[in-house]
């Protein structure tokens, strides 16, 4: 598959290693970096009516702890970004895994509701950085397969949102939130365990001048997936497009540099109309999903109510938060096995049009003030 100079590129490498074992253990150990990263968000619709009761919080101030969380992933994105384009997408991991692991305990131990904002803060943070797992997966994944592992992947965080759904359910009507915060941030801290075992990307490797690193890395694939790697020697994709300094710069070019010229890409002419797009539709998704997930407690809460006569105990509440969310984290699945079907089908256009239009007609129902079976539903 390489060229007629006996060189081979590492999307050559990968379409001839193909999916195999190899790429399989790297699925599990991502997903359960994805999962540790979905249980930590989903902490957010689950704790706010426990801790408004037991400290006593005005709306304002249960609000503001999941906003303080968005308000650090806002500042984790770009500092991640940056650390993983220029230092490696492993040391990405590391930071993102850290940060999350030991932030996500040490809220447990809040002594009081400052502390507590603080501490989410730093979560959010680490948070922020959760999308490398998601590029680290696919940088080792063949180009014709990218999409419908793409999907895959994501299943992942439906996973991290049921079991927090199922484990709030048994942990908090019996030991409490703070119990729920430390037991969420286990999986983070057996990311960190196995941290030592994940390889680093061989395209970064490759752009960053590291032939010989990427290589090994290629042919360790090779080898447990049983299958031998092109004939030639291996060169970075950039190659074929020394003109463009694209994404990750070359090994010459230091790192404020590397990463001040990675952004500024993003407003060139060529790319500025797709970026824009793609921000507005993420913007669009983030908002309608995270609405979604924060208001659960409060629909929740008003379907408690009977004509202002009393409220349910808080435990029924609570009862009721966590069958809602674990049943609506359960729907995304039809959704996942769904894309996964036409993404590659149809192409990535058209899919993501077929599902923002049938999230917005789903939507809608909730808007009309339905019962409690509808709403869920």
């Amino acid at each position: 598959m390489g060229d007629s100079e006996g060189m081979y590129t590492v999307d050559e490498a990968l379409s001839t290693v193909g999916f195999g074992k190899y790429q399989a253990l790297l699925l599990a150990y991502g997903g359960l970096g994805w999962i540790a990263e979905a249980m930590e968000l989903m902490i957010l619709s689950l704790i706010g009516s426990s801790l408004q009761s037991e400290w006593l919080l005005s709306p304002s101030q249960k609000s503001l702890i999941s906003t303080v969380v968005f308000a650090g992933m806002l500042v984790g994105a770009y500092l991640w970004g940056f650390v993983s384009d220029t230092y490696g997408r492993k040391k990405g991991i590391l930071g993102v895994t850290t940060i999350t692991s030991v932030a996500g305990l040490l809220s447990a131990f809040s002594p009081n509701y400052a502390s507590l904002i603080v501490l989410r803060c730093v979560t959010g943070v680490g948070l922020g950085g959760m999308y490398i797992f998601n590029s680290w997966f696919l940088e080792f994944v063949p180009t014709p397969n990218r999409g419908v592992w793409m999907i895959v992947f994501s299943s992942f965080w439906t996973v991290g949102t049921i079991l927090e759904a199922a484990l709030a359910w048994i942990v908090v009507p019996s030991f409490g939130w703070r119990w729920l915060l430390a037991l969420s941030s286990v999986p983070s801290f057996i990311v960190l365990v196995l941290y030592c075992l994940a390889p680093e990307s061989p395209r970064f490797l490759c752009a960053k001048g590291r032939i010989n690193e990427a290589r090994n890395i290629l042919e360790k694939a090779a080898s447990v997936n049983r299958k031998l790697l092109p004939s030639g020697i291996l060169v970075s994709d950039q190659r074929q497009d020394d003109s463009e300094n694209t994404s990750l710069l070359s090994p010459r070019t230091d790192n404020a540099k590397s990463g001040s010229s990675s952004l500024l890409i993003l407003f060139s002419r060529k790319l500025i109309r797709t970026n824009l797009l793609l921000w507005l539709l993420f913007f669009g998704n983030t908002f309608s999903y995270y609405g979604i997930v924060l208001l659960t407690s409060e629909l929740s809460s008003d379907q408690s109510k009977c004509g202002g006569i009393a409220l349910h105990s808080q435990k029924s509440q609570n009862s009721s938060l966590y069958t809602d969310v674990f049943v609506t984290s359960l729907a995304e699945v039809p959704g996942l096995i769904f894309s996964a079907l036409i993404v590659d089908r149809v192409g990535r256009k058209l899919s993501m049009v077929t599902m923002f239009v049938l999230a917005s007609v789903l939507l809608l129902p909730l808007s009309t003030n339905p019962n409690k079976e509808v709403l869920t539903v």
